[in-house]
């Protein structure tokens, strides 16, 4: 039994939900419903909303509001919801968390406190900061440890905080070496690590199915064919696992190292899912070449991004 009664199911895909936006920039929420409608025909174990791949670095706080009523008002139960509240100030963050749990969120995840290269709370202020959370809410959190943040998070401190706070019990690992931190965070954390995932789209997922995460939270681009990796390896088929991986894997590394959270929003544009694929600036659209690239090697696997509103 977990220390949260409210837990969910820590294994399988949970896939990051992008966030459309019309041609003049504004939030196009007709076309963020479709996004949701398609992550579940796309056979999804959950979704985060408000994550990095969101762009939620670049929302208001009122749109933020807007999008979480509307994504958890509109899945509906389908399955459930990871909400993201990553903020430097802790107060803030207890805000998000409260507020995300009142609207139907199953679960929280939140970067470490850090702002910019510089403004890194230490590791005193990051326990506390987890600990005023986990305090403020009864749904469980999980703790994304990501390069983005530059914060180091020790496995000492990681599994002390699973130990010692109460619903903190998920990971997800997207550091440098991850399946050498899932791995040893499992030997050390034991019981207490019930949702060790990783990210990154999914580029290291062999890696870290073998060293014991249990899921993976990868962009909404193609979650069907990611699921079937995860399904042989928890069932023990793992060169099944390995053979589906391998097929998948170029078009992975592609949207990881040419596209990033672009990549999405091109599929489903090609798939009629959103009207739009237009990023926020000074994000930079995707070039032409990259798009062809991409759209060249996501067309021979048939992901259901790409059929879906047509």
């Amino acid at each position: 039994m977990s220390k949260n009664s409210n837990k969910i199911s820590y294994q399988g895909v949970f896939p990051i939900a992008p966030t459309p936006f019309q041609e003049d920039g504004s939030l196009d929420l007709d076309s963020q419903k479709r996004v949701l409608d398609c992550m579940i025909d796309q056979g999804v174990d959950g979704i985060c909303i408000l994550a990095n791949y969101s762009e939620q670095f670049l929302l208001s706080d009122e749109e933020r509001d807007i999008l979480l009523e509307l994504c958890l008002n509109h899945v509906a139960g389908r399955v459930p919801v990871i909400v993201t509240c990553s903020h430097f100030s802790s107060r803030i963050a207890c805000e998000r968390a409260k507020k995300s749990e009142a609207a139907g969120a199953k679960m929280l995840m939140l970067m470490p406190p850090y702002h910019g290269a510089a403004l890194k709370a230490d590791e005193k202020g990051i326990y506390e900061h987890f600990q005023q959370i986990s305090e403020a809410v009864s749904i469980p959190i999980m703790i994304q440890d990501a390069p983005l943040s530059g914060v180091s998070l020790s496995v000492d401190l990681l599994v002390r905080m699973a130990r010692e706070l109460d619903g903190v019990s998920c990971f997800k690992i997207e550091m440098p070496g991850t399946a050498d931190k899932l791995r040893k965070l499992i030997e050390s954390g034991g019981s207490a690590i019930e949702g060790p995932f990783d990210g990154e789209e999914s580029i290291t997922l062999m890696a870290d199915l073998d060293a014991g995460a249990t899921g993976t939270m990868p962009s909404a681009m193609i979650p069907d064919l990611i699921k079937p990796v995860v399904e042989h390896h928890l069932a023990g088929r793992r060169e099944q696992a390995a053979e589906q991986y391998g097929k998948i894997l170029p078009l992975i590394n592609y949207e990881n190292r040419q596209c990033g959270l672009r990549a999405t929003k091109a599929l489903m544009l090609e798939g009629e899912v959103i009207t739009s694929d237009r990023v926020r600036h000074p994000m930079p659209a995707l070039p032409p070449e990259s798009r062809k690239g991409l759209l060249e090697l996501a067309k021979v696997q048939e992901p259901v991004v790409l059929r879906w509103g047509k």
